[in-house]
């Protein structure tokens, strides 16, 4: 496309101008389609499918911005890389969003029915996919949408199928009661991830329950005391001497005038409160398994609806919370209620609809999960399990899945998988199949219903890495892209996501369903807090993309954090992001516009080399190694800040005005090899920056001469040993000393660049002095001195401004134009810092711990660091003392 550009690249970057344009080149060319050189190593990733619920949030941002960081780099490492595009039904969210938009019309999904419900979803569906495509593009995300997936579109659904009925056949799978997360309002079952807890200053009852033989009473107490008309117990820890003697015995509960037992089990603690406790197995985790152990009956006191139902006697009717208010009443009224106290305690609350979760006995389908929690655990002691990054996030996913209990999977929904389970009306039996049957297969009638529940969302997105391959069929792409590569996605859902497609792919496909996962933090606020809409600290990406580009969001997210760990949003690094964007643009348009008719075939490295562009090949060479390392270990930040002090400080700050020195003189073989060296290092940083903010260097590098259809395909910067330069670098390294530290006392003084001066340099050997003299039009150009000199004769002038930089002392004979005693005090000021740094390194030389435990090489360092240290605070010292004789 680069014959389609102006010659001259724009004075300013606007992103706007040139992001749409570029996307939209790159999916015309199919740049992202993977599977068409299958002589290329393959490699894939599949996307944490978002919801269709709504607009993508800054997580979203992040997460996204990481995978194509790696699938960009993937693919210009010569791979055939796939990064599956797709999104999530996502039940109860989307279900709940779709109820909302017709309440505001006046229906309700009864009102229509099922089918014609479903259509309504459909409809939103497909709305919202469509934006999500919409933000996916503003993103820059390199997705092969050839290969986009659905969790409900028809491949998908055929594999959850074939999941739910091959766990059934092998009686993972089962029908029965459990306690499960209720949500009152959306009349459905919840996951745990689905459950929201807040603070909430609630309070604690306290009652007396009557012994039934008029000997006394036990004290219990309770958050949520309508629950108490479903005791079927009270519980004490069987070595509790305090107790010992009711064991066995019976209260009377109030109200109803029931009688239940006093029963030991070892779940109770003594110490926390009486140490007694009321058991409601229909209504609480933990009591609905004490009731297992004990033969308990469950008494049910609540219908769906979370109103009292005919269990509850003269409260039936009433909504639950209604009910304890009265009931509160009436037990203080029967003097069984002694005591409220405030009580600060976690309350579930359903993330979709704001209700109070109620822990509620259901009739549900659920998954065994111990059989399949085994295999997982074996798989990953074994050592030949998932690879986490960070590593510690393996103990939180091996200590989550060996205390695993079985899954809920069914919900109480339209939105969704529909379960594959009819029951006859006449004989009862349950079919569960693949097809829909045409009879019972027990008695021969037809008389068959459907289930009316839908699957857990996390059923169908737990089989996502191999399903969106085609999987149950063999095909090409499950053959050669799973297993995937890496899994990238928050540490909030490494239970419900990670762990179900770890063990669900175990059981399917006999592999794991990723070899790596990375594992990041969350995005907060500026001040550390969750993003939520009642803080209205929420941050949309599209807007921050329209206002500083999507290059810039991608790198300050990409760059912001560390693995694991969560992230803090400023609006100020941003901008940082932004003025790195910049920096490049502005160097790359200086190099393009003096680059003239040079092409690509006029690139040689081979002819004489200055010292800066033997140290510019060197840096950026030792740069390739060092980022290309991190990013393979995951670690975008430090890859990120490696490219923007090279780019920032060596490249622009540096090399770029030292190669206008040949570019404007008259040396053309010269002015040849300065801009090969500016074209190769600027195409060859572009290429490492690319992942990064990919937009901006594809602009740029369609400016330089290239070859190749797109930066995307561009083939990824290797190490190369030629370009190896200890030597040159050292060289640099002194002259850039140098140059700064004159420039440096220029400022302090307020001496201008223009002004002519006298500059005398003193190196510390012959060795330096060479250096120095070989890099003498560097010092002339930047230093304009009208007067240099540098010798190791060099003495120091009675009246100057020094500086001393390892390897050489600096004086600037400034009469007139400098007052003594200020510099005397910068130099004291100097020396402070100096000693610090002396007994800093050498107390650490001191430390025995310190030298026992450190490699070789570091001691060695750190002795240098103090010979260093030592030799410039005795030049200071002297020079102090001949100022003040001066």
């Amino acid at each position: 496309m680069a014959e389609q550009l102006e010659l001259q690249i724009p004075t300013q970057y606007d992103p706007k101008d040139i992001e749409k344009k570029w996307y939209e080149y790159w999916l015309e060319h199919e740049f992202f389609k993977a599977g068409k050189d299958t002589s290329k190593q393959p490699y894939s990733i599949v996307i944490p499918p978002p919801n269709v619920t709504g607009m993508l949030h800054i997580g979203h941002a992040l997460d996204f911005s990481l995978q194509d960081i790696i699938i960009r780099m993937k693919r210009m490492q010569g791979y055939d890389a796939l990064w599956l595009p797709g999104t999530d039904h996502a039940g109860i969210a989307t279900q709940a969003k779709v109820e909302a938009k017709l309440r505001e019309e006046g229906i309700s999904r009864y009102d229509l029915g099922r089918e014609k419900f479903l259509e309504h979803a459909w409809e939103w569906k497909e709305k919202y996919a469509n934006r999500i495509h919409e933000q996916w593009a503003k993103l820059g995300l390199s997705l092969d949408y050839s290969r986009e997936r659905f969790t409900l579109d028809e491949g998908l659904s055929q594999a959850v199928r074939k999941v739910f009925v091959s766990f059934y056949e092998k009686g993972l799978i089962y029908r029965g009661k459990y306690i499960i997360n209720w949500d009152p309002e959306a009349r459905t079952a919840l996951s745990d991830i689905e459950v929201e807890y807040k603070e909430i200053m609630g309070a604690l009852y306290h009652m007396k329950y009557p012994l039934k033989d008029g000997s006394g009473h036990i004290v219990v107490a309770t958050t949520r005391p309508e629950t108490m008309l479903g005791d079927t117990a009270v519980a004490v820890h069987p070595n509790d001497e305090r107790y010992q003697h009711l064991i066995g015995k019976t209260v009377v509960l109030p109200i109803t005038d029931r009688e239940v037992p006093i029963i030991a089990d070892e779940y109770v603690e003594k110490e926390f409160g009486s140490g007694a406790v009321k058991i409601t197995p229909a209504h609480d985790p933990n009591d609905f398994e004490i009731g297992l152990r004990h033969q308990l009956p469950q008494v049910l006191v609540m219908d769906e609806s979370g109103h009292m139902n005919e269990n509850a006697g003269k409260y039936q009717g009433m909504d639950r919370f209604e009910c304890r208010k009265q009931i509160v009443k009436d037990l203080q009224e029967q003097g069984i209620l002694f005591k409220i106290e405030e009580h600060l305690h976690s309350v579930g609350h359903s993330q979709r609809t704001g209700a109070v979760v109620e822990p509620y006995l259901s009739t549900q389908w659920f998954v065994k999960m111990k059989p399949l929690a085994e295999k997982a655990i074996q798989q990953q002691k074994s050592g030949n399990g998932v690879h986490f990054v960070p590593e510690r996030f393996e103990k939180i996913y091996l200590n989550w899945i060996e205390n695993i209990r079985d899954w809920c999977i069914s919900r109480q929904l339209w939105w969704g998988h529909r379960i594959p389970a009819w029951y006859c009306e006449d004989c009862g039996e349950t079919i569960v199949q693949m097809e829909e049957p045409k009879s019972c297969l027990n008695c021969g009638h037809t008389h068959l219903k459907q289930d009316e529940d839908v699957l857990d969302t996390w059923f169908s997105s737990g089989l996502w890495p191999f399903s969106t391959m085609g999987w149950p069929e063999r095909t090409e792409d499950l053959q050669r892209f799973y297993p995937t590569n890496v899994l990238v996605t928050g540490y909030d859902i490494i239970f419900f996501w990670v762990a179900r497609m770890i063990f669900t792919a175990l059981e399917f496909t006999g592999e794991n369903p990723f070899k790596n996962v990375y594992i990041h933090g969350l995005v907060r606020d500026s001040e550390g807090r969750k993003m939520s809409k009642s803080l209205g600290n929420g941050i949309d990406p599209i807007e921050v993309i329209d206002q500083y580009g999507a290059d810039a969001l991608r790198f300050m997210l990409a760059t912001g954090g560390t693995p694991g760990q969560d992230l803090r949003f400023h609006f100020e690094r941003v901008e940082a992001a932004r003025n790195f964007a910049n920096k490049i643009w502005n160097a790359s348009r200086f190099t393009i516009m003096n680059l003239g008719d040079f092409s690509v075939k006029d690139i040689d490295l081979s002819g004489t080399l200055t010292t800066a562009d033997q140290w510019i090949l060197h840096r950026f060479n030792e740069t390739v190694k060092a980022v290309t390392r991190l990013l393979e270990q995951y670690e975008f930040g430090e890859a990120g800040r490696m490219l923007t002090n090279f780019i920032w400080d060596e490249f622009c700050d540096w090399y770029i005005e030292l190669a206008k020195l040949p570019l404007y003189g008259d040396h053309e073989q010269a002015k040849k090899t300065t801009k090969s060296v500016l074209t190769y290092v600027l195409d060859r940083t572009l290429r490492l920056l690319h992942p990064y903010m990919p937009f901006i260097t594809e602009e740029i590098w369609q400016h330089l001469p290239h070859e190749g259809e797109s930066i995307t395909l561009a083939s990824w910067p290797e190490y190369r040993e030629e370009f190896v330069n200890e030597q040159a670098a050292k060289e640099m390294v002194l002259l850039m000393d140098v140059i700064r530290s004159v420039r440096n006392i220029r400022a302090e003084v307020n001496v201008p660049l223009s002004k002519k001066i006298q500059l005398l340099i003193k190196p510390v050997n012959k060795t330096n002095e060479e250096i120095l003299l070989k890099g003498i039009s560097y010092i002339k150009k930047f230093c304009n001195p009208e007067i240099l000199e540098i010798s190791t004769e060099v003495t120091s002038p009675e009246k100057a401004m020094s500086a001393i930089v390892t390897g050489a002392e600096i004086y600037l004979p400034l009469t007139g134009l400098i007052d003594i005693s200020q510099e005397i005090s910068r130099l004291e000021k100097e020396l402070e810092t100096l000693n610090f740094e002396v007994e800093r390194v050498q107390k650490k030389l001191a430390n025995k711990g310190f030298v026992d435990k450190a490699p070789a090489d570091v001691i060695a360092k750190e002795k240098e660091k103090e010979q260093d240290y030592l030799e410039k605070r005795d030049k200071v010292l002297a020079r102090i003392k001949e100022l003040k004789m001066s």
